[in-house]
């Protein structure tokens, strides 16, 4: 009897717990990060399944990092890099972080509309409810309510799966080619593959991670279960990565046909697999696309704020804490407004923006092994020596992947 009531507690207590890493996962598989995918699968099939384990390993090892640094101090990443590295490097981060995310939460503006359009809703009558939902929830004044809508929305991204299964796809090629890496020195292959790589890790997602377990108030009393919320998001994430490639590899690759944006495979979908299929493309497109309107504003809110010392948090008002709602509504008027126009315009953005996602990544991701290894930071919560080692090699795989990435375009 009491071995149940303290299993029953600890699921209590997890669940609690779960949400900062869920959230952070399944917005990971924005806009952006689907178009990558899709392109993946429909590109090379499913020859680069087996990279997704390292992508896995190199989330987990990441938002490990972040979530305890905001459990040990209760504090923001920003505010740490401040108040160690100097305020010419914050500001040189920050305004970096501004750029990035701007463009990033363009593209996911972007794809809820082009989900949409699929779904026979024009974007003139989506974008101005979808800006007015975003701004609603976050001036609910609570993270938790944020926080249930946020899960709420992802249910929706089961889509992906449903539709991996609709296209009927070659399963025991799948598990080969998930287990049994293949590999080809091809430039576009090389490309793809950094791209799928250096999708999958990127700034915001650690500024934010880290602030939403200190807006949580998670320590470090209960971050085993935090830890256990940063494995969930990290395999969610993956999972649901698996399963795009899967889809468009059955189906776009055999046909022959390659995309750029997310929205063309929901489109080229209907004629191969059939209108269900591109419906619940278009539909976990949708989703994904919501979730990161909120999360990206919401992170590059946390980390100005935290950076300049202004008051923040999803439990404040909008006349406790203006400068930080005040970010969210910019990014919300900017990212709903500017797919009015041409959209080889926001195409241009999110390319400029992978290229200073190219510069910030590794600066980033340096810090965060610095931090978790000050003990005047993290107390006894230091990396050990083995997990160092495996921090250092994937960071340094991440940053040579994202300096490969940057510089291609130039070489080429």
């Amino acid at each position: 009897m009491q071995r149940n009531s303290g299993f029953l507690k600890k699921m209590f207590l997890l669940f609690s717990v779960i949400g900062p890493g869920l959230i952070t996962g399944i917005a990971d598989d924005d806009a952006t990060g689907i178009a990558t995918y899709a392109s993946v699968g429909a590109s090379y099939g499913y020859k680069m399944l087996w990279g997704l384990f390292l992508i896995t390993i190199s989330l987990i090892v990441v938002q490990e990092m972040a979530a305890r640094m905001g459990a040990v101090t209760g504090k923001g990443l920003s505010a740490l890099i401040r108040e160690n590295f100097g305020v010419k490097m914050t500001l040189f981060a920050m305004v970096t972080l501004l750029i990035t995310n701007l463009a990033i939460t363009i593209a996911d503006f972007a794809g809820a509309a082009a989900s949409l359009e699929i779904l026979n809703i024009p974007k003139y009558i989506s974008m101005p409810i979808v800006a007015l939902l975003v701004w609603t929830v976050t001036l609910r004044g609570s993270y938790k309510k944020a926080e249930r809508f946020f899960l709420a929305i992802s249910l929706v991204m089961i889509s992906y799966i449903i539709a991996a299964f609709l296209v009927k796809p070659d399963w025991g090629e799948v598990i080969r080619n998930t287990f049994i890496p293949t590999f080809s020195f091809d430039r576009d292959f090389v490309l793809m593959f950094i791209a799928m790589v250096g999708t999958t890790i990127t700034p915001w997602m650690q500024f934010y991670h880290q602030a939403s377990v200190v807006d949580k108030g998670i320590d470090i009393e209960h971050y085993e279960y935090e830890k256990m919320d940063v494995v969930i998001g990290a395999l969610v994430s993956n999972i649901l990565a698996f399963f795009i490639i899967v889809t468009t590899a059955a189906t776009l690759n055999k046909a022959g046909i390659s995309i750029e944006m997310a929205e063309d495979a929901a489109i080229a979908l209907k004629p191969l697999a059939g209108n269900y299929a591109s419906t619940l493309f278009a539909v976990g497109l949708f989703g994904a696309s919501l979730i990161a309107a909120h999360i990206v504003p919401l992170s590059t809110a946390y980390a100005i704020t935290e950076a300049f010392g202004f008051e923040n948090g999803l439990d404040k008002k909008f006349k406790e804490a203006p400068v930080f709602y005040g970010i969210i509504l910019f990014f919300i008027i900017i990212g709903s407004g500017v797919i009015f126009l041409p959209s080889s315009l926001f195409i241009k953005l999110i390319i400029i923006s992978q290229e200073v996602t190219g510069i910030l990544t590794p600066i980033i991701l340096i810090y965060m092994i610095k931090l978790t290894n000050n003990k005047d930071v993290m107390g006894e919560y230091t990396n050990s020596g083995a997990f160092n080692i495996v921090a250092w090699i994937t960071v340094g795989f991440i940053i040579f992947l994202t300096i490969v990435l940057t510089v291609s375009p130039f070489l080429s």
